[in-house]
Parts: structure tokens; C-alpha cells; sequence
């Protein structure tokens, strides 16, 4: 709605950045959803946890993949600088850490990961703040 009011218009960038959002929060939600897999098998709720089980890292790759390269493809189109492109770079360092230390079997250890995408926020939205300023 941001891009909207000050475009407009809805263009593919804001298009691109919608749906990175959504794959980011699949991504996230399935490292939560593993805190409590085995609950929900017993009461038969259907999670990404369950669905993806053994097979979650690649999953994440791939959602985590799209989802960068679709930021990268909205920051292209919308001409922004450097420094969103790095805040992007650091931040999907961050969610492939997220990924090499997953143990799908420490419900804690999948909490914290899950709360640490605060941060990996936190630096997308820097990125774009000093590429206003910088950029």
C-alpha cells in the first residue's frame, strides 16, 4: 500500500517485494512450525514442519533463494543504490546461517532462529534507509 500512495500505481517491484515477503514468511514459519511438529501430528494439523519434515533445509534454500532474488530483481527495477543491495547481501547471509545451523530437532534452537528474522528485517530496511540517504 506504501508503493501505492506515493506511486500511484502498483508496479512490478512492489509485485516482486509482496511475494519475496511471502516466501520469506514460509521460510520463517517453517522453522517455527518444527517447535511443535510432533503436537501437531497428534491433533492432525497440517504444518510446512510436517510437510517438509526431513527434507526442511532444502525447502529453505529454496524459499530464502527466491525470495533474495526477487528483492534483487524489485531493488533493480526501482533503481535503488548500493547500500540496499548490501543490506540484502548481509541479510541473506544471515538466513543461510539460519539454514547450516537448523537442527530441525532442538524445538529452542528453532525458536531462536525464528525470533532472529527480527533482524534480518532489521538490516533490508537499513539497506533501504541508507540507500535514501546515500544511495
Amino acid at each position: 500500500m506504501g508503493w501505492a500512495a506515493v506511486f500511484g500505481t502498483l508496479s512490478l517491484p512492489a509485485v516482486l517485494a509482496y511475494v519475496a515477503a511471502i516466501l520469506w514468511t514460509i521460510g520463517y514459519d517453517t522453522i517455527y512450525a518444527h517447535q511443535d511438529k510432533e503436537d501437531d501430528a497428534l491433533i492432525g494439523v497440517r504444518s510446512t514442519a510436517r510437510l517438509f519434515a526431513d527434507k526442511t533445509k532444502p525447502w529453505l534454500v529454496a524459499f530464502y533463494s527466491v525470495m533474495l532474488l526477487l528483492l534483487a530483481t524489485a531493488y533493480s527495477l526501482a533503481g535503488l543504490g548500493w547500500p540496499a543491495f548490501g543490506g540484502l547481501i548481509v541479510a541473506g547471509g544471515m538466513l543461510f546461517y539460519q539454514i547450516t545451523v537448523l537442527n530441525i530437532d532442538d524445538g529452542d534452537q528453532c525458536k531462536r532462529l525464528f525470533l532472529s528474522n527480527h533482524y534480518v528485517g532489521m538490516v533490508v530496511f537499513a539497506g533501504l534507509v541508507v540507500t535514501i540517504f546515500f544511495g
